[in-house]
């Protein structure tokens, strides 16, 4: 046995909807402006870019109804709600749950000014709250994503209008990493994404899937 200088962190986990078993997180990967309407609110042509990503590191997780904290050096946290896609063995989706990409968004936007990469506007602590994952086909392939902020609707769409289908962003993905057991795929947001202050109430929804509700701390 090898000895460690420390003890590791222990692996983070999302709940499994009526197992009691958990799902080991890997890593995250995330698809960018994956709707044509949020592309096009974010100052992209929809039908001139190729599918890209990002990542977030496995213990960005924020999951068993925890509430992540507003994090440091950003005055326009985000909120993006998003279908997660979870991977298992051999590479293909095993199970589906709801998650929210926050973006320090300002962070973002003097990234992309300067051309740099966009790692601490996107993969910073506490920045990939998730709900419980569902095992199996996606319940319900067209379904409405909602995200509503302190009870009122701020996002709003059905999964059919994303432009690549969750296929198809596993498909692209397996292109640039061999995706392994353990990884999730946060596969984009509609349009509607703005900003959240301390004490805002989240609520994200997608039919057929366990909800996802936190607070900004």
């Amino acid at each position: 046995m090898t000895d460690l200088l420390f003890a590791p962190r222990p692996l983070p986990t999302l709940p499994i909807t009526g197992d009691a078993r958990r799902f080991p997180v890997r890593r995250i990967l995330c698809v960018g402006q994956n709707y044509a309407a949020h592309a096009r609110e974010m100052g992209s042509d929809p039908d001139k870019q190729s599918p890209f990503f990002f990542s977030k590191p496995g213990d960005a997780l924020v999951s068993d109804g925890a509430d992540p904290a507003y994090p440091s050096a950003t005055d326009n946290l985000h909120f993006e709600a998003e279908l997660v896609a979870a991977i298992g063995e051999g590479g293909r989706i095993v199970g589906w749950a709801v998650g929210c990409d926050l973006t320090r968004r300002d962070l973002q936007a003097e990234a992309k000014k300067a051309g740099r990469p966009w790692d601490a506007a996107k993969g910073f602590d506490q920045s990939a709250p998730c709900g419980a994952l569902t095992l199996g086909p996606l319940p319900a392939p067209a379904g409405v994503i909602a995200l509503s902020v302190n009870g009122e609707t701020k996002q709003s769409s059905t999964l059919d209008d994303m432009i690549l289908n969750p296929d198809q962003i596993v498909e692209a993905a397996g292109k640039l990493w061999s995706l392994q057991a353990g990884d999730l795929i946060f596969t984009g947001t509609p349009s509607g994404v703005g900003p959240l202050a301390r004490g805002d109430a989240v609520v994200v929804t997608i039919d057929g899937l366990a909800p996802l509700s936190f607070k900004i701390v």
